[in-house]
């Protein structure tokens, strides 16, 4: 588990597919600003957990669960090898009623500051709609730096939007911000 102030970052297990499934197959998670995941049962995303060749893409996904303090699970995120293969990108969501709270600001401090310990990667990326102002705002609170626009990259309730591609360098990393500890 990574340990922050106001959350925690634990790998997602297998008592969390309901939650999982709560949450992707729920329009509102996903907001106004990100492809709808595909609908997956319960009986499905437990099959799906049970063999990682299913779950686990070639991109080598992992996928942790965003808890407040006192163990509620507000949301997701994960990391992901990019190429080539000295980078990492990073995804999140919150649950809608614990959007804006900060808790979304910590987590990727988080996950910024256990890949830069952990790894042996130059470089985090990460995505997001041009239109998405608070997830810009979270990437530049930890330390990413707006580097382009990916023009028609996803399509997002049947119109196909632009993106912003953010970045942070190891060498523009200020060392651990949020990691308290890991367990």
């Amino acid at each position: 588990m990574l340990e922050g102030k106001k959350v925690d970052l634990r790998v997602v297990d297998r008592d969390d597919v309901e939650f999982m499934v709560d949450c992707f197959n729920n329009i509102d998670f996903w907001g106004e600003y990100d492809p709808i995941a595909e609908q997956k049962s319960k009986t499905e995303r437990i099959k799906q957990f049970d063999n990682p060749s299913n779950w686990e893409t070639l991109t080598e996904r992992r996928r942790f669960v965003i808890q407040k303090k006192d163990a509620t699970r507000i949301g997701f995120i994960s990391h992901w090898t990019a190429q080539p293969s000295r980078m990492v990108e990073i995804g999140y969501h919150i649950v809608p009623s614990e959007r804006g709270k900060g808790y979304g600001t910590e987590a990727v401090q988080l996950m910024v500051d256990y890949l830069f310990l952990s790894q042996n990667i130059v470089r985090i990326q990460a995505v997001t709609d041009v239109r998405n102002k608070p997830s810009q705002s979270i990437l530049e609170k930890a330390g990413f730096k707006k580097e382009g626009t990916l023009r028609k990259s996803a399509l997002v309730r049947g119109e196909w939007t632009d993106a912003y591609l953010y970045g942070v360098l190891r060498e523009e990393w200020k060392g651990p911000r949020m990691l308290t500890k890991t367990t």
